[in-house]
C-alpha cells in the first residue's frame, strides 16, 4: 500500500511565494508519474502539474510561470514551488502518484491567498 502526505499549505497574501512537499511511502518506484491537482469550493478538480520518471513537466495555462513541479526519486518526494500567488489559486492541492493499474492520492493541503 503507498501512502501519500501532503505540506507546505498556508494562508498567504497575494504575490507570495509557498513550496508544498508529497512524501510516498510504501511500495512506491521512480517509474511513477507524479502531479499535483486542485480543487478550489464549488469547483472540479483539476489538475496544477505533472512530473514523469524522466522529469518531463506539464502545466495548467493558470499556472506556466508561476509555478514549478520537481521531485527527488530518493527521497519518494514531489514538490511544487507556487510563486507570485494570486487569490484565484486558493483551494485543496492534492497529490497524486500514478502508474498503469496503480493510483494514489494524497488527504489534500489547504492553501489560501488572501490579504
Amino acid at each position: 500500500q503507498v501512502r501519500l502526505v501532503e505540506s507546505g499549505g498556508s494562508l498567504v497574501q497575494p504575490g507570495g511565494s509557498l513550496r508544498l512537499s508529497c512524501v510516498a511511502s510504501g511500495r512506491i518506484f521512480s517509474s511513477y508519474s507524479m502531479g499535483w491537482y486542485r480543487q478550489a469550493p464549488g469547483k472540479e478538480r483539476e489538475l496544477v502539474a505533472s512530473i514523469s520518471r524522466a522529469k518531463n513537466t506539464d502545466y495548467a495555462d493558470s499556472v506556466k510561470g508561476r509555478f514549478t513541479i520537481s521531485r527527488d526519486n530518493a527521497k519518494n518526494t514531489v514538490y511544487l514551488q507556487m510563486n507570485n500567488l494570486k487569490p484565484e489559486d486558493t483551494a485543496v492541492y492534492y497529490c497524486r502518484v500514478w502508474l498503469a493499474g496503480a493510483d494514489y492520492w494524497g488527504q489534500g493541503t489547504q492553501v489560501t491567498v488572501s490579504s
